[in-house]
């Protein structure tokens, strides 16, 4: 979880393939109008965020019916959010990818192929609820680096 630019999608993908986890983006989740919303340079609401998040709802719930770990790439800025998405549901744990607005909007400004445009950052910082149970990962770190200190956390509460 974070805000846009974090690494959220890279994090994910190469955590999955370090503990052979599932996958999911949550961009690919977004309805249309969301997409369509965002690349306007237009904020999302809350009203905007539920059918998105709902959808995801359902797949972290299809997963822990299944006994297939996943990891979820969604930004889940607020506890609201977060609450929605496990509710109900044991063993989920946030990674939350942290940086300073100059470092995450330069990342921003250099992403290639994104809806999200760098115009929007402030309005997801000043949205975020920064959680606190979360294991907090720099987005200074490689994307190694960051791998190596969640599967550390991850086995300090046997997650991993």
């Amino acid at each position: 979880m974070g805000v846009s630019g974090t690494g959220k999608s890279t994090l994910g993908r190469a955590l999955s393939e370090s503990l052979a986890w599932r996958f999911v983006e949550g961009d690919d989740f977004h309805p249309r109008e969301n997409v369509e919303k965002m690349s306007r340079g237009e904020p999302l609401n809350d009203d905007d965020r539920r059918p998105w998040l709902d959808q995801l709802k359902r797949e972290i719930e299809r997963d822990h019916r299944r006994g297939v770990r996943s990891i979820v790439a969604c930004s889940a800025l607020k506890k609201r959010y977060r609450d929605w998405l496990t509710h109900g549901l044991d063993g989920v744990q946030f990674v939350f990818l942290c940086g300073t607005r100059d470092v995450i909007l330069d990342r921003l400004r250099n992403r290639r192929g994104h809806f999200m445009p760098p115009d929007l950052l402030d309005s997801q910082i000043a949205a975020l609820e920064p959680p606190e149970d979360a294991i907090f990962v720099p987005v200074e770190l490689s994307t190694e680096q960051q791998v190596a200190e969640v599967v550390r956390q991850l086995s300090g509460v046997g997650e991993a």
